[in-house]
């Protein structure tokens, strides 16, 4: 099994990165939240790694911090989430506000993520209630150049199942009150307006 991963960033897409680690590239599925903490091309990054077997493939994901893993293999352990709904999870709610989410009893405050309806919510809520982590500090993103945020945030909404319109609209309206904003701040902002849409 793959525990971690430390090497040269080769690609870098939303969901996914291929890490350089001496000459073999490994793809890496990443949540957003991992993605946008990620340098540029060529810099070396560390990522902590979950290791997805099944029959037909071999799967890993990975995450900047130690409660991002922890929440995302609580996730895949509740029924009827698999490892794509739960970096779903990760990309549309910062862990912080997820674990507030659990420990309140607000399923309504994770229907707002493209892929979980209501019955799914409930359930994380439900199962997850005493088997989350406390909320730690996650590590903060390194600042973006403003094109590259723009395209990076822009791709990744799509990903996540947002409308091309929608998206291109919300992520100008953030990048327009906040030109220099980093990856993870301007996405914080562009689901909080594509939630109000």
């Amino acid at each position: 099994m793959i525990a971690a991963l430390r090497g040269r960033l080769l690609e870098k897409q939303p969901p996914r990165v291929v890490v350089d680690v001496g000459g073999v590239g490994y793809d890496v599925q990443v949540p957003l939240s991992t993605y946008g903490g990620l340098g540029a091309l060529g810099s070396e990054v560390s990522l902590r790694v979950h290791t997805h077997v099944r029959e037909e493939q071999i799967a890993l994901f990975g995450f900047l911090t130690q409660l991002e893993q922890q929440i995302f293999e609580r996730l895949i352990a509740v029924s009827g989430i698999g490892p794509k709904v739960a970096l779903a999870v990760l990309s549309g709610i910062t862990p912080g506000d997820l674990v507030g989410a659990v420990e309140g009893n607000e399923p309504a405050r994770l229907t707002a993520i493209p892929g979980i309806g209501r019955k799914t919510a409930e359930r994380i809520v439900l199962e997850l209630r005493d088997r989350l982590p406390a909320a730690l500090p996650v590590t903060p993103d390194l600042p973006g150049s403003g094109g590259a945020v723009r395209r990076d945030l822009s791709s990744a909404l799509v990903n996540l199942g947002y409308t091309r319109v929608l998206v291109e609209k919300a992520v100008g309206e953030v990048l327009k009150s906040q030109p220099d904003a980093a990856f993870d701040e301007a996405l914080r902002q562009a689901l909080g307006r594509l939630a109000r849409a």
